[in-house]
């Protein structure tokens, strides 16, 4: 079985000790074979928060994947925003913005959705769509294939409308024609996984909520995902695992779990 671990807008510098403390917990107990950042990962992209971020993520016993939200470009430093905007996160990540992962049994890729010359909106650019739809096509059959974003394919409420991904229905079409299963996203901080529907090939949208910060929203805990795909789970699916973190314990445990087949889904 192949356990990937999916943490968003961890916003260190408003972190929360316990529910760090607690996170790191359940990635040694569930061991997964990779952690997704998909975003968000400081508050205000300074040095000491990436440093803190960095330290965090060494504690996890897995391989990383990390993508740069809109909060990981120095927002107030306008010089380096305008000409180095992700230096500080290359050097806690290091220098590949968009990185890959291929296994037997899992495919990541990871896509930069900010743009340093937006504030919050995040986009998908032609070039980029290609990019992944040709990895997406290479696939194969074994691999579960996941595409990482930061702001979200699909949103439930509708004052979330406006922080939908620009370009999200062109790249849609092509994912889902390429072989694409999940999109993972966050920056909303509210979990929930959708049917996003397409006359080629369903995918779902795997949204996080914020993992450790106190930036909580919609009355919803600190909450991660873990996704179980391969041997051991029924053929052909995946399990998405909602985690949320409960005060009471300190510690994370499951809530929800969503049984996803490619080109089709049971409860």
């Amino acid at each position: 079985m192949t356990i990937l671990l999916q943490i968003s807008d961890t916003h260190f510098g408003t972190e929360k000790l316990p529910v760090v403390e607690a996170l790191a917990a359940l990635s040694l107990q569930q061991r997964p074979d990779l952690v997704v950042l998909s975003g968000d990962i400081t508050q205000r992209a300074r040095p000491g928060q990436f440093r803190d971020a960095r330290s965090f993520v060494d504690r996890l016993a897995a391989p990383v994947l990390a993508i740069p939200g809109n909060h990981d470009i120095p927002l107030f430093d306008l010089i380096a925003r305008i000409f180095h905007p992700y230096a500080r996160h290359c050097t806690a990540f290091g220098d590949e913005l968009e990185p890959v992962h291929s296994s037997r049994d899992l495919l990541v890729v990871c896509v930069n959705t900010t743009r340093w010359y937006r504030h919050t909106n995040g986009e998908v650019s032609t070039e980029q769509t290609e990019r992944v739809a040709g990895y997406l096509a290479g696939a194969s059959p074994e691999q579960l294939r996941v595409v990482v974003v930061h702001q979200p394919f699909a949103v439930r409420r509708a004052e979330d409308v406006h922080d939908r991904l620009r370009g999200y229905a062109t790249a849609l079409r092509r994912w889902a024609a390429a072989g694409g299963d999940l999109v993972m996203g966050g920056h909303i901080h509210l979990p929930y996984v959708i049917a996003l529907p397409d006359p080629v090939r369903p995918m779902w949208a795997v949204q996080a909520g914020t993992a450790v910060s106190s930036r909580v929203r919609g009355g919803i805990p600190n909450s991660v995902n873990l996704v179980r795909w391969g041997s051991g789970i029924s053929e052909g699916r995946c399990l998405i695992e909602r985690w949320d973190y409960a005060d009471n314990c300190k510690a994370f445990s499951p809530v929800m779990v969503t049984e996803v087949k490619p080109g089709g889904m049971t409860d």
